[in-house]
């Protein structure tokens, strides 16, 4: 019998006619004598920075490129834990000198840096709420957020103070300092002394505190951090997370990693380039602070994210399926190009280590010779020290999870969490290689269920369960800031409705199948999962993203998808066809070709006849965030694309009901 790696602690509950039937309640294997919590004593994150300093003043803490003259960036340039921790109480005592006091609301806007943490630890020292700030969630949410959390002091990068000082008129009510994370000008701080705000350089703010001040007492209740999230409709929601929350999240990683993998240390080092205004950067990056390991910042820019990688050599990476996916193509894509005999050797070498690891040897062991011969070159795309890499955000593609496990001779863990779950909620373990397609089993803190959702056919008491994905336990957030109406809808009976549709694996590990909000109804009554088919054509090699859409007015599906580019212009040399993409894309032999690939693919995973597609427009921008048509972690915001794609989607339906394909 296989190996279930959770234990049921309650029994499932029949439907009444007000509530949905829902499955037992499983915890993971690690926590079968009671979910993890804060040890007495502990009370603040500031404890996790405070220890590491005095386990290891002199190591490395924060990293960044300098750039040279040249414009080139350099090496690492590093700050030591006693140099963060100073700057950390000397910035959080100048925030008390301009009457920001424990409980008030500090706001921090800009991309990943050392000063993000630095005023991320003085908030904690000091125990004053920090409220990431990002223009990702629309041009407006950088002062709604400042308003509707009534923050009184905001850390800047530089390039954002335009940004900050233009929104001014809309929020000087509450904010009344503003910090640079570098320099300031003259005439910016004329520009928000107008608005009776004052502006200061880092340097100048710096100056006003001291390492001397005495810190508040810290509760493990008070409010850590409030996060606002996207959501894909409607106003930016501020998930409340308390500092015992996030402790325990981080203690739950630290007791999984050690358990399944090696705990990590002041050895380790960390990539940080998701951004830190999320929650799954900021509880990795407090872990790592935790353990004393160096964390290496990015310079911000995509083009040049894996020239720092290979600079900085971290032993942990973790990243989005969108990295991940890139990662995958270009090591798929070299090893092709690599002749024919190089390739068998690769293939080979894979299919040998998959089926050791498939009967249960760990990575390091199933090929140890292979590793060094072949699977050593696949090490290096990312540094050659990896050894943990994790993945969150959006469901890994399957054979990109199983890839990347094979050869990069490195542990790789698809994980899942919401921000109202402090991040990792679900995690696979380390060396099971069943868990592959799946988001594991609950982290040490949580306990999960499924509860029936009937309108979509989904039975949390069937054979192979399916249903909503609720949680119960240590690292749920405290409800949505100031909107008790919102907290209500998802937390009920002291069960956080996730909205997302697992279906329970009999190894005890959740596999994410479907959203419960994106469903719809075509004219002749099917009921759609559209994120179940858009996963399934996204296993299409020849597109980069697609958007289906379909409505309870028409009868069939049509789609705007983005294409891989390569392969379309490779088709357009086969096909003498001129192989300028955006005409390309345009091309309606180029557009019967992708739709034929895509049908092809959804006929292969047995998509039924309702979901195939009719009708795609190629669009050759990739969707963005800068037309709000994705979230900041890539969802596809439905309501805003179908806006900007009004006219594209009526001309769809036109075209194939008039050819009545």
């Amino acid at each position: 019998m296989a190996q279930t790696y959770t234990i049921k602690v309650e029994e499932s509950r029949p439907a009444t006619e007000k509530k949905p039937s829902a499955g037992p309640v499983y915890r993971c294997i690690y926590a079968k004598d009671g979910l993890l919590d804060l040890p007495e004593g502990m009370h603040s994150p500031w404890e996790f920075f405070s220890d590491s300093v005095k386990r290891n003043p002199n190591n490395r803490m924060l990293g960044r490129r300098q750039t040279t003259d040249s414009k080139q960036a350099g090496p690492y340039v590093w700050i030591t834990y006693q140099e963060a921790y100073d700057a950390a109480l000397r910035i959080g005592s100048a925030m008390r000198s301009r009457g920001v006091n424990p409980g008030d609301r500090c706001g921090i806007y800009g991309s990943n840096c050392p000063e993000w943490i630095i005023s991320m630890e003085a908030c904690n020292s000091q125990a004053i709420t920090y409220v990431p700030l990002y223009d990702t969630l629309g041009a407006n949410a950088v002062e709604f957020i400042i308003n509707h959390a009534e923050v009184s002091i905001a850390f800047v990068q530089e390039n954002k103070l335009p940004a900050i000082l233009s929104s001014l008129p809309a929020c000087s009510s509450y904010l009344k300092t503003i910090v640079s994370f570098t320099y300031v000008s003259s005439a910016q701080k004329k520009e928000a002394e107008e608005f009776g705000v004052s502006l200061f350089s880092w340097k100048e703010f710096y100056e006003l505190g001291s390492v001397d001040c005495e810190l508040p007492q810290k509760q493990k209740t008070d409010i850590c951090t409030i996060m606002y999230t996207s959501g894909t409709t409607g106003e930016p929601k501020g998930v409340i997370l308390t500092n015992r929350a996030i402790m325990a999240e981080v203690l739950s990683i630290d007791q999984l990693i050690d358990i399944t993998d090696r705990a990590c240390s002041a050895e380790d080092s960390y990539f940080s380039f998701l951004p830190l205004a999320h929650v799954y950067d900021q509880i990795m990056e407090t872990y790592f602070i935790k353990m004393g390991s160096s964390i290496g910042f990015w310079q911000g820019d995509v083009r040049y994210l894996m020239e720092d990688v290979q600079e900085l050599k971290p032993t942990v990476f973790c990243g989005v399926p969108r990295v991940y996916d890139r990662i995958y193509t270009g090591i798929v894509n070299k090893i092709a190009s690599g002749g024919t005999l190089r390739n068998k050797l690769f293939q080979f070498a894979y299919n040998y280590k998959l089926g050791n690891m498939e009967v249960g040897f760990p990575h390091d062991k199933a090929a140890p010779r292979l590793d060094r011969l072949v699977f050593d070159k696949v090490k290096q795309a990312l540094g050659g020290k990896v050894r943990i890499m994790l993945s969150g955000a959006a469901p890994l593609p399957r054979h990109v999870e199983e890839f990347l496990r094979v050869s990069c001779c490195s542990n790789l863990s698809q994980g899942y969490g919401l921000t109202e779950s402090c991040g990792g909620c679900f995690t696979s373990l380390a060396n099971v290689m069943a868990m592959i397609g799946t988001v594991g089993v609950p982290m040490t803190t949580i306990e999960a269920r499924l509860e029936s959702v009937p309108e979509m056919g989904y039975d949390a008491l069937a054979s192979v369960p399916r249903g909503e994905i609720c949680l119960r336990g240590n690292t749920l957030f405290s409800g949505y800031y100031k909107r008790q109406d919102l907290t209500d809808e998802v937390l009920v009976d002291g069960w956080f409705h996730t909205g997302d549709i697992g279906e329970l694996q009999p190894d005890g590990s959740m596999k994410i199948i479907d959203r419960k909000k994106n469903i719809f109804k075509l004219s002749q009554g099917e009921y759609v999962a559209v994120e179940n088919v858009e996963n399934t054509y996204s296993r299409c090699p020849f597109i980069a993203s697609i958007w289906v859409y379909g409505n309870s007015f028409e009868s069939f599906l049509v789609a705007v998808v983005v294409p891989e580019r390569k392969a379309l212009e490779d088709w357009a040399t086969e096909h003498n066809e001129a192989t300028d993409f955006k005409s390309l894309c345009e091309n309606p032999k180029a557009r019967k070709y992708i739709l034929d690939e895509l049908n092809s693919t959804g006929q292969k995973h047995q998509l039924r006849g309702f979901e195939m597609l009719k009708a795609v427009h190629l669009e050759p921008n990739p969707f963005d965030m800068e037309r709000d048509l994705i979230t900041p972690t890539f969802k596809l915001k439905r309501p805003q694309l179908l806006k900007y794609y009004k006219d594209r989607i009526d001309q769809l339906y036109n075209e194939a009901k008039g050819s009545k394909v």
